[in-house]
């Protein structure tokens, strides 16, 4: 009988450092994932920042040497990330392939213009760097146009700021709930050895004595539950980069590291304060109060 008792005990302390675990390394893992989207919020911006195109349109009277020229002026700007000439045979052929048909049929000549077309980088994509660059293009005679989607890039510089914000409100109101989801786990914990707690303090145990036991078991929970969360972390990290290589995600390996352990960290002060307070609860409680 009291062997089976027992093993009954024992089971429901299993089942009980299981859920604590799991509820540790499910919310460190979301708020870990969160982090990783705040460290990279500016990196994906930057990204669709730079696939905004402002293409120059050149004169057909352009000669080869201002078309070098202006192409080797653009590369070497600070505010320019990558550009590439099409000429207009190769726009003819890019047209035909879209629409599935060619358009010179019907009008029997090439109507496009050279062109180039210039990826800027991303701390200048907007509207005002985009219309002082297009001013000085547009200042050398052999340039016809310059043309850009300003709609596009107020748009996008708009939902940035948008987004960047909101990221930060989440970011805040996932951390309390963080710290309040592992508190209440580690109180469930604490509240179930109750008596036990009780029953030291009433034969002359001290309060630091009876806690020390309680906050080391609850903070290698916390180092469980943390590495637990840190492996699926990785895990997403990976699958990620694999992914979207373009981001770059793994090209920050300090911000990456420092994020892991600030993660790690968490898990130890969160399970360490709590039990601290749960058990210091529970201590100054009457012994008649333990059972409401």
């Amino acid at each position: 009988m009291s062997s089976s008792f027992e093993k009954h005990q024992r089971r429901r302390l299993i089942s009980s450092y299981f859920s604590v675990v799991l509820s540790i390394a499910l919310v460190l893992f979301l708020l870990g994932l969160l982090g990783m989207l705040v460290l990279n919020a500016k990196k994906v911006s930057d990204h669709f920042k730079e696939q905004v195109v402002l293409t120059i349109y050149l004169k057909d009277s352009a000669k080869e040497v201002e078309t070098n020229q202006l192409k080797t002026s653009l590369a070497m700007a600070d505010y320019v990330k990558s550009t590439e000439y099409v000429s207009k045979e190769q726009a003819a052929e890019f047209m035909k392939a879209e629409n599935g048909e060619d358009f010179m049929d019907f009008v029997g000549y090439n109507p496009l213009q050279n062109s180039i077309d210039v990826h800027l980088k991303a701390d200048f994509v907007t509207s005002e760097q985009l219309e002082k660059i297009a001013i000085e293009a547009m200042n050398k005679n052999f340039v016809d146009e310059v043309s850009y989607d300003s709609d596009l890039v107020n748009l996008m510089n708009n939902n940035v700021q948008k987004i960047s914000f909101w990221v930060l409100i989440i970011s805040g109101i996932f951390t309390v709930i963080a710290v309040l989801l592992i508190n209440s786990s580690i109180r469930l914990s604490v509240y179930s050895k109750r008596f036990t707690i009780k029953t030291m303090q009433m034969v002359g145990a001290t309060k630091q004595f009876i806690r020390r036991p309680f906050v080391w078991k609850s903070v290698r929970l916390g180092i469980i539950g943390a590495v637990l969360a840190l492996a699926g972390m990785a895990v997403v990290l990976y699958y990620l980069n694999r992914t979207f290589v373009e981001l770059g995600l793994l090209n920050n390996p300090l911000l990456i590291s420092l994020l892991f352990v600030l993660i790690f960290l968490l898990g130890i002060v969160i399970t360490w304060v709590s039990t601290h307070f749960a058990t210091q609860r529970f201590l100054n409680l009457k012994t008649d109060d333990l059972y409401y």
